[in-house]
């Protein structure tokens, strides 16, 4: 009996395009005018299991009535304009690549992230997945989240709907208590915000009841083996930059 042996073909999934190539550590290619990188190069990505606080998924939806829309114009239109849709305060540097697979991001930001006043933050994210309809930002190491933020939309019944889901926890142990003494809010009104915004720029209203809200605790356990992220916070160490680059400039001015 003769037994033949057929090759194995191997083949890939159809959405691989959609996702960013594995990389150990993240390297920012090109620094925009006015940003500044920090916590970002050589930074690894935090998963939801990798962060300290208690996990959250977090979902805001809103309808765009307009029936000239169609999913993919709007996604098309947010991606583009991505950064013009958040507070001015905050600067998310979108690269030149725009948002693709693989894109490292820059984000110059104020926490809690509402308000113009708070503490600086310098770190950054990675777009892991993007297509016509969806992408997903996902957080390194010393971000206030360790997880991913997933931005879709969909066309229900003659009418387009955008949105964000959020699955994360805090990073460490600071930013939990920050979070669970009135930064969580703050970050629900940013991503409120970040919908009407775009709502606004199609020509919708602007009233936060049209923002659908919500929000599940999926495990209220902190994980105490994450507690050491606190020795890569963005926060602490902007702070620290912004202190010593001040005294840096004092010294020198004193001198001159």
């Amino acid at each position: 009996m003769t037994i033949t042996s057929r090759p194995i073909m191997v083949t890939q999934p159809l959405d691989v395009v959609d996702w960013a190539q594995f990389k150990p550590t993240l390297k920012v290619s090109r620094i925009p005018k006015g940003a500044l990188n920090l916590n970002v190069d050589g930074r690894h990505v935090l998963g939801p299991l990798q962060g300290f606080g208690q996990l959250w998924q977090k979902t805001f939806r809103i309808q765009l009535k307009s029936h000239r829309l169609t999913a993919g114009e709007v996604m098309k239109t947010w991606k583009e304009h991505f950064s013009s849709f958040w507070p001015t305060w905050d600067h998310f540097y979108a690269p030149m690549t725009g948002i693709a697979p693989g894109a490292v991001v820059l984000i110059n930001m104020v926490i809690p992230g509402d308000l113009a006043i708070g503490l600086p933050v310098a770190t950054g994210v990675v777009v892991v997945r993007s297509n016509e309809h969806s992408f997903t930002l996902m957080t390194p190491q010393g971000h206030m989240f360790a997880g991913w933020i997933t931005f879709t939309t969909s066309e229900e019944k003659g009418a387009v709907f955008a949105q964000v889901q959020v699955v994360v926890r805090a990073s460490d142990p600071l930013y939990e208590l920050a979070f669970r003494f009135g930064a969580g809010k703050a970050e629900n009104i940013f991503w409120q915000q970040t919908l009407l915004a775009l709502a606004a720029h199609f020509g919708e209203g602007e009233h936060f009841e049209l923002v659908e809200t919500h929000i599940v605790c999926l495990d209220p356990n902190v994980q105490w083996s994450q507690f050491w992220n606190i020795w890569q916070n963005a926060a602490i160490r902007t702070l620290l930059y912004r202190v010593v680059t001040l005294l840096l400039r004092r010294r020198k001015r004193v001198r001159s």
